[in-house]
Formats: structure tokens, C-alpha cells, sequence
């Protein structure tokens, strides 16, 4: 088949070159945004007097045809063709002819693929901003039935301080709060339109940028065509966001599969969301936790990839810009395989309060309490610290929680300490007492959930 490009070259290209150097078997999936691109070009040719009007018309109408036939299953891409951008030109002129020819008038595949790849990122991230939406919603529904569900929190993986299950979920909404400020920010430097920018050097017809990047939705136009080429900070930026919403993801998925174990017992996971063994039937596996936490490895690889594509490549475009798409996609395609099956499995989870109330009661969760009301007393911290930790100390060697002490056990470690001590130290006043903005107190927490309700409202 005969190239479009093909004049200069006095050869057929090798077949293993076409097969190598085409990228239409994934990037057709920007079809839309190719020909909506297109549309908004060829009007603007057509209103500037670049081509006839009569040609701009009919370019327009057929590229709507098209764009229909693609959509009803009608139409076969070829490999020959190489990408999105050459296959629809070259039907466009198969079905038109002189007049489909016009329409590559003005612009080069190096600013139009990058036109594409904008408006399509833009798409999928409005698709995803979306998913984040949902997951905040869900997060805040079920912190909402779990505002007294008292669990232990941990640093370093060890029991530190009681929380509630409710403040635990808040955190992740402040995670995917923010995974969803991040996307909305990298969309505005994604909505910047380069076409008119030609291979580097723009071009000598009179284009309208500003009305082609008003037609497609764009809020500006690039500045500079060595720039407006060779730029792809917006889908390094994407690749990092979406690499940190399964990093979220990932952590909470690494939690549930800790939690879902017979040690912690702190959740189950539905029967529609686990998988059982080949060979031993009485297990229960959070196989969708797990294979989450896996796939966030795989848009991590992603984003080194792409920056590693980037970091050696003088201005302006270069073919290794094609190997953009692919990670991107698949980041995309992950993340939103992900995040409706998340939603799915942590809303229909068990969560077993009793076991998390035992858990918090272990491990001397309520051991910086104990020290508080010492300090409350009149003792110094730091002096209370000591005393607090030759008390579990003592507990530790006596098989006794700090609670469990007799008033005379705890005479000999201070002897300010009085009867209110039990109450100081119960696990409802260690959370409920931590009213500071942020703190795990029912009513701060309560607050923080009306908050994410209200914001949640505004979306």
C-alpha cells in the first residue's frame, strides 16, 4: 500500500518495519478524539479561506460518517496504515477523494497525536475523577457505622493507641481526597490545546488556534511549537497520580488482607469477593485485596517507564514518543478495574467490632493515657513516660493489662494515682478524650464525616 508520506522514498517499507513501527493496534482507541480533532480542524481551514469552504463542509460530514462506522463496527483499521491519524485520513480520501486531501493542510501527525492523546487523558481522567467520587462516598457511608467501633491503631505495625474504625476509614478519605485534587490539577495543565504547532516550526497559513481550541473545549493554547510537540509532562504527571491513587489502594488492600487473617480477625470478606484453595477447603482468600496490591506495582513500573523514555530526548518529537500511549493506557485501564472492585469488596466486608475491641485492649494501647493522667496529676512527661513504662513493664512479667491492676499495684508506681484512674484508662475515654481537630473522638469524628458529606454534595 502506498504511503501517504510516501513520495520521497523510492522503496515499499519492509513488512516487519510496518508491523514494527505501526501503533494502530492501540492507539485506535483514540479514534474519537482523532476525528473530533479533525472536525474542529478542517472547520477552521474552511473559515479562514485555507481550503474551499465546499471542501471543509464535505470533510466535516464524512469525518462524521466515519466516526459512525467505527462506532457501528463497520470499519477495519490497518496495519499498513500505521496509526489512528493515517488510517481515518486514509478512508477519509478513499470516500471523498481531492477534498480529504485538504484536510492534513496546516498540521503534522507530531501536533496532532499530541491533540489526541490531551483530549483523550482528559476524557479517561473525568472518568476517573468520577470513580474517586464513589470511593469517598462509600468510604464516608461506612465510617458513618462505625463511629464507636474501637480499634487499635498502630505504628511500626505494633499496637500503639486505641482509634475507631471510623477515624481509620476518614484517613484513606483524606488519601483519595487528595488523589482526587491531584487529577483535577494535572487536568489543567493537560487542557492546553497544541495544534497549529506543525512537526516544530508551526506553519505559514494563517490557522485560528484559539478558534480550533474553543471548538474542542481547550481553555489555551500552547506557547511554543518545540514545546507543544514534544511535550508529554502531562502524561508523566497523570502516570504519578494514578500511581498514587493505587498506592492508596494498595495500602488499605494490605490492611484488609492483615485484618482478614485468623491472628487479626478484624473483618471478613463477602463470599463474592474471596477465592478458596485447589487443595485445602478450608480456605478463604482476599484474593481481590491481594491482586490489587500486585497491580499497583505493575503503574509504578509505568511511570519509571515513561520517565525513562523521556529523560534522553532532544527537541523536538522523536518516534520514542510513540511509547507513550501503552503505559498510560494500561495505568488508566488498571485504575479503573480497580477502584469499582475496591468499592464492592469494602462495602460488603464484615467487620467483627467485638474482635477489634479485643485487639485494642491488648498490646498496652492505653499506656499514654495512663502516662496523661499522671501528667494531669502534676508529674512531669517525661517523668510520667518512665513511670508508664516500668508499669508495663511489671504487666508484662504479672500476664496483666494496665487496667488490670489493683489500685495497690498501681500505688507503687505513684502514689498520686487515685480510683479515677479506670476510668482515665478505659478504651471509650482514650478515643472519646482526643477531641483535638483531626483526634479519633466520636464527635471530632462525626464532624469530619458531616464535612465529607457536605463536600461530597458539592461534586
Amino acid at each position: 500500500m502506498a504511503k501517504l508520506w510516501g513520495g520521497r522514498f523510492q522503496k515499499s517499507t519492509d513488512k516487519k518495519v510496518d508491523d514494527f513501527n505501526s501503533s494502530i493496534r492501540f492507539d485506535k482507541r483514540m479514534y474519537k478524539q482523532d476525528i473530533k480533532g479533525s472536525i474542529a480542524h478542517a472547520t477552521m481551514l474552511g473559515k479562514q479561506n485555507i481550503i474551499p469552504k465546499e471542501d471543509s463542509d464535505k470533510i466535516v460530514a464524512e469525518l462524521k460518517n466515519i466516526l459512525k462506522d467505527i462506532e457501528d463496527g463497520k470499519v477495519e483499521f490497518e496495519i499498513d496504515a500505521e496509526d489512528i491519524h493515517m488510517n481515518i485520513e486514509k478512508i477519509l480520501i478513499e470516500r471523498i477523494g481531492d477534498a480529504g486531501k485538504r484536510l492534513h493542510t496546516g498540521r503534522s501527525r507530531n501536533d496532532q497525536v499530541a491533540l489526541d492523546i490531551r483530549m483523550y487523558l482528559m476524557d479517561e481522567t473525568a472518568d476517573i475523577e468520577e470513580m474517586l467520587i464513589h470511593t469517598l462516598n462509600v468510604l464516608v457511608d461506612l465510617a458513618s457505622d462505625h463511629t464507636e467501633t474501637i480499634m487499635p491503631g498502630y505504628t511500626h505495625l505494633q499496637k500503639a493507641q486505641p482509634v475507631t474504625f471510623a477515624h481509620h476509614l476518614m484517613a484513606y478519605f483524606e488519601m483519595f481526597k487528595r488523589d482526587l485534587s491531584r487529577l483535577r490539577d494535572c487536568r489543567k495543565r493537560t487542557n492546553v490545546m497544541p495544534l497549529g504547532s506543525g512537526a516544530l516550526a508551526g506553519t505559514t497559513y494563517p490557522l485560528d488556534r484559539e478558534f480550533v481550541a474553543s471548538e474542542l473545549g481547550f481553555d489555551a493554547v500552547t506557547m511554543n511549537s518545540l514545546d507543544g510537540v514534544s511535550d508529554r509532562d502531562f502524561v508523566i504527571e497523570l502516570a504519578n497520580c494514578l500511581a498514587l491513587v493505587m498506592m492508596h489502594l494498595s495500602r488499605f488492600c494490605e490492611e484488609l488482607i492483615l485484618w482478614s487473617s485468623n491472628e487479626f480477625s478484624f473483618v471478613e470478606m463477602d463470599d463474592a469477593f474471596s477465592t478458596g484453595s485447589s487443595i485445602m477447603p478450608q480456605k478463604k482468600n482476599p484474593d481481590v485485596a491481594e491482586l490489587i496490591r500486585g497491580k499497583a506495582g505493575r503503574v509504578y513500573g509505568h511511570l519509571m517507564g515513561l520517565l525513562t523514555t523521556m529523560k534522553g530526548i532532544p527537541l523536538a518529537y522523536n518516534k520514542d514518543m510513540q511509547e507513550d500511549k501503552e503505559p498510560i493506557f494500561d495505568s488508566i485501564d488498571t485504575v479503573k478495574l480497580c477502584l469499582p472492585v475496591f468499592c464492592d469488596m469494602i462495602a460488603t466486608m464484615t467487620v467483627k467490632k467485638d474482635n477489634m475491641l479485643k485487639g485494642s485492649k491488648g498490646g498496652f494501647t492505653n499506656a499514654t493515657d495512663v502516662a496523661d493522667y499522671l501528667v494531669k496529676k502534676g508529674l512531669p512527661f517525661r517523668e510520667a513516660h518512665a513511670v508508664v513504662g516500668r508499669m508495663v513493664f511489671y504487666s508484662i512479667e504479672h500476664d496483666k493489662a494496665l487496667d488490670d491492676l489493683t489500685m495497690d499495684e498501681f500505688k507503687e508506681f505513684s502514689d498520686i494515682i487515685e480510683d479515677d484512674i479506670y476510668n482515665a484508662i478505659s478504651m471509650e475515654t482514650c478515643v472519646n478524650d482526643r477531641k483535638v481537630i483531626g483526634g479519633p473522638a466520636k464527635e471530632v469524628v462525626e464532624k469530619a464525616i458531616a464535612d465529607a458529606k457536605e463536600f461530597l454534595a458539592q461534586q
